[in-house]
């Protein structure tokens, strides 16, 4: 009897995975070849830092290939220069069966003087594939510190607004 127990216990951490053991940090150095004519980052630079650390982070979540099935929303907050750290953070906030929802927050820091602020933060939706390129099942998330618990509650209201876009498209 123990030993059904240990192996249904062992099941279900399996199937769950707390935010933490997928979460990825990642930091990089603005240099001039990244910037626009203003001295700024490109936001497309930006863009594809994201879908790179979202595509980690999946994939650690899932221990599988991922694909973008899209990109949800985008919001610029403030700029980036030459000289500062990108410093992109991404974490799983909800999961469907086969899909994941990643949330993903950009910094800026100031190397010299230590200040920090946001510049990006952004939602994507990433599927994981199996060998044959078919969506595969994904473990459920576990929230645990507060911001994502919210992450979570409030990601129901997101996949709401994907499909009713998704409907306009049709």
């Amino acid at each position: 009897m123990v030993v059904i127990a240990a192996i249904k216990e062992e099941e279900e951490t399996m199937d769950q995975i707390p935010v933490r053991c997928s979460k990825v940090t990642q930091t990089r150095l603005i240099f001039p070849p990244d910037t626009n004519h203003l001295g700024t980052i490109f936001g497309g630079k930006v863009l594809a830092y994201i879908d790179e650390v979202a595509a980690l982070t999946a994939m650690k979540h899932s221990n599988a290939i991922v694909v973008t099935a899209s990109i949800d929303s985008v919001n610029f907050i403030s700029t980036a220069r030459v000289g500062e750290a990108l410093t992109i953070e991404a974490c799983v906030t909800k999961t469907g069966r086969t899909s994941m929802e990643v949330y993903v927050k950009v910094f800026a820091d100031d190397l010299l003087s230590g200040e920090q602020k946001m510049t990006t933060e952004s939602f994507l939706t990433m599927v994981a594939m199996d060998e044959e390129g078919r969506p595969k099942p994904v473990p459920h998330v576990i929230p645990e510190t507060e911001e994502e618990k919210e992450l979570n509650r409030t990601a129901a209201a997101r996949k709401k607004q994907r499909e009713e876009k998704a409907e306009l498209r049709t």
